[in-house]
């Protein structure tokens, strides 16, 4: 029985796919269940499960566009599988007589072009005059790179003054090229991106954190957050996530967006959490972060992005979400102008810690300061909405003892 295989649907507002890899070969035999291709989709990488154990022809090429309920390949159900313990037929040894000739050697005689009588080179060529020499030597040109004009070939003062350092040459090195076909996902990301800067107007407004109290907290803590927490670290995510779903209910414009005419508000925060991902950028989401406590908040984000490194993430854990958090500081980003992840109307950027001197109280002190971002649509939000969001951000931050912990980290920590 021969068994059409179709693409199934990875999402509702999906139409087509590109076959990204074929996993096995044509004419392979496969079983149940086994991946035989990794699919591309506009949001993600999926794998693509065998419906049946048999022989596989393959009915689409790496590269392929192919719509979804298309037929990709057939599984013979009836093949058989080969037996994997039959020895190899030994291939018998040819043996090959060889008659031995003997080649006699001709000598070639070359007739000898006559010889031209020259003038032997003056032993002055290519040597400096000492004015020259001592010029060379200032701009570290070699006697040898000069021609010399002087009696002889030799090098004089004026050839050195005229010459210049030798900057290489455009020859010798690689100049090859490589053209290679962008997988869907990047192609839909890239024409998200230029969608948002076409179609929002988007502003960002910066302002800077002192990291000095997160990283006292953190110091404390997170040994026995990781001990009591099955290996879950106490990251600067949580922090983040906390500090943006407080200031989101302070200000709901900022966890809001455009449809038409109309404004949607979100009664909720889920934060897109963008991560990077063997086939590029990729923004799940963690759902109703405002509910979740830090340990809820670091397991998620981990989880998430364990399935975006192993290529397991889906496209519901990328659907939906209302504010995105980016952090181009783990990559050494010291200021960006993050781009808007559309429909949604904010967008915050997270950068380096560098230890700079800052004033406190009067006095210049060297704390560890991180820069940070918001990109905002200013079609849905004013400038006061999106000044003030950010700094209830940093407000949050620098005070998380009190605005974020409760004044109790052990409860909020469940320790």
């Amino acid at each position: 029985m021969i068994l059409e295989m179709k693409v199934p649907s990875p999402g509702e507002s999906i139409k087509e796919v590109e076959i990204a890899t074929w996993l096995v070969k044509d004419g392979d035999y496969v079983e149940k269940d086994q991946a035989i291709a990794e699919v591309d989709s506009d949001k993600a990488t999926l794998e693509l499960p065998a419906e049946a154990s048999g022989i596989i022809t393959l009915k689409a090429e790496e590269g392929d566009a192919v719509a979804v309920g298309a037929v990709v390949c057939h599984i013979d159900t009836e093949g058989v599988k080969p037996s994997g313990d039959a020895p190899a037929a030994a291939a018998p040894k040819a043996e090959t007589k060889v008659e031995e000739k003997k080649v006699e050697e001709k000598k070639v005689e070359v007739a000898a072009a006559p010889s031209v009588a020259q003038t032997p080179p003056s032993a002055a060529a290519g040597h400096p005059s000492p004015a020259a020499r001592k010029i060379l030597d200032e701009k570290n040109i070699e006697a040898s790179s000069v021609t010399g004009t002087g009696k002889a070939g030799r090098i004089t003062k004026d050839d050195a003054v005229n010459a210049v350092p030798s900057m290489g040459t455009p020859t010798g090195g690689s100049r090859g090229t490589e053209r290679s076909k962008l997988s869907m996902l990047r192609r839909k990301v890239a024409e998200r991106l230029v969608s948002a800067k076409n179609e929002t107007a988007m502003l960002t407004t910066f302002n800077e954190v002192n990291m000095t109290p997160i990283n006292t907290i953190r110091n404390e803590y997170k040994d026995a957050f990781k001990a009591k927490h099955g290996g879950v670290g106490l990251g600067y995510m949580s922090f983040f996530t906390k500090a943006v779903t407080r200031a989101l209910q302070m200000y709901p414009d900022v966890n809001s967006m455009m449809d038409g005419d109309y404004k949607i508000a979100f009664d909720f925060c889920d934060i897109s959490i963008a991560v990077s991902g063997p086939k590029g950028l990729m923004v799940p989401v963690v759902r109703n972060a405002e509910n979740l406590t830090f340990r809820g908040v670091e397991a998620d984000i981990k989880r998430l992005a364990i399935k975006a490194r192993d290529g397991q993430i889906t496209v519901d854990d990328m659907t939906g979400g209302t504010f995105t958090i980016t952090n181009g500081g783990v990559f050494g980003s010291m200021l960006s102008t993050p781009i808007i992840n559309p429909p949604q109307s904010g967008i915050l950027g997270m950068h380096n810690i560098i230890e700079r001197p800052i004033a406190v109280n009067g006095k210049v002190e060297i704390h560890p300061m991180m820069y940070v971002a918001l990109s905002y649509d200013h079609r849905i939000i004013d400038g006061r909405e999106s000044v003030g969001f950010l700094v209830a951000v940093k407000e949050a931050l620098e005070n998380p003892m009190e605005l974020l912990l409760d004044n109790n980290p052990k409860k909020a920590f469940e320790l």
